[in-house]
């Protein structure tokens, strides 16, 4: 299940986070990538230093008011943001994301997170690219917007020919580990809310959210 956050960030919380980033110091982003995945990442990330403290603070304020992250992802864990730059040729080629990640805690990748940072129109190429048996899906989405996609998925960044792509970058454990059950909530939520604005309480609301409830009471992991 791939979830796009059309407005993630507004506009105040954004150019404040451009402005912390404009101020920091960036490294080799080989520095944080897997050995396999090392071979394929040609960009940079931001150093650890205050800003990055300071804009984790934003985007995490961010995803603990965004309905529609909570309901999607029934988050447990979510990884400090990275802020990942590619200009002059950057990419980052096909790889799959860690499936557990170190630092003052481990925690289990089942949802990755983009946060485009830079506008769409001021580079070229940088697509982020999902791979499935079926098709490929490519985001480029407006700044201040978000993607949300399963950390089990092969997929990449397309090289930025002009310009520069800032985006933050994050991963979550969920809840509820298996993404078809994450799916069966999301949409019984999305039906008992779309139900519930257009007839208020009734007999099929309360008898969906007992559904919904009795279900994540049985998958979610604590």
């Amino acid at each position: 299940m791939i979830i796009p956050l059309p407005d993630l960030l507004n506009n105040t919380e954004r150019t404040k986070i451009m402005s912390l980033v404009e101020g920091a110091a960036f490294e080799d982003g080989k520095k944080t990538a897997g050995w396999h995945a090392r071979m394929v990442k040609n960009n940079e990330q931001m150093c650890d230093c205050p800003q990055l403290k300071e804009i984790n603070q934003i985007l995490m304020q961010a995803l603990q008011r965004n309905e529609l992250f909570n309901i999607a992802t029934h988050p447990h864990v979510v990884r400090p943001f990275l802020i990942s730059r590619c200009k002059d040729g950057g990419y980052y080629g096909t790889h799959v994301d860690n499936s557990l990640m170190f630092g003052e805690r481990v925690s289990r990748t089942d949802i990755s997170m983009t946060v485009f940072l830079t506008a769409p129109e001021t580079y070229e190429g940088g697509e982020l690219v999902t791979e499935n048996m079926a098709r490929e899906r490519r985001f480029k989405l407006p700044a201040g917007a978000a993607v949300c996609y399963p950390s089990t998925t092969l997929h990449r960044v397309e090289p930025v020919t002009s310009g520069e792509r800032i985006v933050a970058c994050t991963w979550v454990q969920s809840r509820v580990r298996s993404a078809e059950q994450r799916e069966i909530l999301f949409d019984m939520d999305s039906a008992r809310r779309s139900l519930f604005n257009r007839e208020g309480k009734s007999r099929e609301f309360d008898l969906l959210t007992k559904a919904h409830a009795n279900l994540l009471r049985r998958w979610a992991e604590l």
